[in-house]
């Protein structure tokens, strides 16, 4: 009975020790790993790579550096867990209508690269051999070293989407023949900063509040604070009833402004972001010109006052660089939050669309006169 024992105590512990060290050669690769390998298995020098830890759970480290001003080369490490490894580029942060190199080893010593069109989240809308990224052909290879897969690929753009998804697919699930992609098992969103060579996860709540940010505050700034504006230069024979319209319009469009910027000092506090700080300080200043403007109305001097014509110039004035700075900071804001082309093209478009529609109300008026 003892000997029985003993022996059942042995196989627990080399059981232990066997996983242990199975997890141990799984996490063997780290940035400050010798990959002398890679020079003989990976067809472009990797000597010059950057290295950082992009996906801590799962253990991902990715390794890339700009060659050419349009020629990226990413080698991503992750552990070999019998599954698919992928890394997705995306212009908004989601899977949809994400470009991913994929890879796999098949049970074999043959492994597969491909690149895949993520347009659904369905089985048959993730497309094999389909993308936006203009892969090196010659420069794509997997390589299964020390129970981890390397993914190596070189692509050519002039700058890489900074909103980049990880995942990983189920244990002992490869795709068969066919390369049809199995539901991952874990994925991860993350913003990529390359030129810092720095990484963070980004949660859904956190791209509402990011997208609800910048949305209440084109809506307050850019677009209520100048219909009020409008209203109160065109509708000046409709007295009082164009006071109480402008006042109700400017009214509403600080709170939303103000509502805004909360949403923006909330936002850095959760993920205390980098290279704000000017986007931060015109944030700051048009909301003081905004509590300026507001205060402005307590200290209106009557019509017949000598007073009023310099509270109009200092009004006028005030509310216009007010605007003037909020649109800068818009298109600032977009650019800092890394969004893609078609928030600037769809605000472009707005403002052109006022622009014109204010100097044809211009006209219009001019030749009434």
């Amino acid at each position: 009975m003892k000997m029985k024992i003993q022996n059942y105590i042995i196989c627990i512990l080399l059981l232990s020790l066997m996983e242990g060290s199975s997890l141990v050669t799984s996490q063997s690769d780290s940035c400050t790993s010798n990959l002398d390998f890679m020079t003989s298995q990976i067809p472009f020098n990797t000597s010059s790579l950057r290295c950082l830890l992009v996906w801590p759970s799962q253990d991902y480290i990715l390794r890339y550096a700009k060659i050419e001003p349009d020629l990226w080369s990413l080698v991503l490490s992750a552990p070999n867990t019998n599954a698919y490894v992928a890394m997705g580029f995306s212009e908004d942060g989601k899977m949809v209508g994400a470009s991913a190199v994929v890879g796999w080893f098949n049970g074999s010593s043959v492994g597969t690269i491909k690149q895949y069109y993520l347009g659904g989240e369905e089985e048959e809308k993730v497309v094999p051999d389909q993308g936006k990224l203009t892969l090196i052909n010659a420069s794509t290879t997997i390589v299964s070293k020390d129970s981890r897969l390397y993914l190596a690929f070189q692509v050519r753009v002039p700058a890489l989407e900074p909103r980049i998804i990880y995942s990983v697919g189920p244990r002992n699930g490869v795709p068969s023949s066919n390369n049809v992609l199995s539901e991952h098992r874990d994925q991860v969103s993350t913003y990529f900063d390359y030129a810092n060579g720095k990484s963070r996860e980004v949660n859904l709540d956190e791209e509402t509040l990011k997208i609800g940010h910048g949305i209440v505050n084109i809506v307050g700034w850019t677009v209520l604070l100048p219909i009020g504006a409008l209203l109160a230069r065109r509708l000046k024979k409709y007295e009082p009833l164009w006071f109480y319209i402008h006042a109700a319009t400017q009214t509403l469009g600080f709170s939303a402004g103000l509502a805004g910027v909360v949403m923006g000092l909330v936002l850095e506090d959760r993920i205390d972001p980098e290279n704000i700080t000017t986007h931060k300080v015109i944030g700051i200043i048009v909301l003081t010109l905004g509590v300026i403007q507001v205060m402005a109305l307590i200290a209106r001097p009557a019509k017949e006052s000598k007073r009023r014509k310099y509270w109009n110039w200092y009004h006028h004035c005030v509310g216009r660089v007010c605007i003037a700075m909020a649109v800068g900071n818009v298109f600032y804001g977009i650019d800092v939050g890394g969004e893609n082309k078609s928030w600037y093209i769809g605000y472009g478009v707005y403002l052109g669309v006022w622009v014109l529609f204010c100097v044809v109300v211009e006209v219009i008026m001019c030749s009434r006169k």
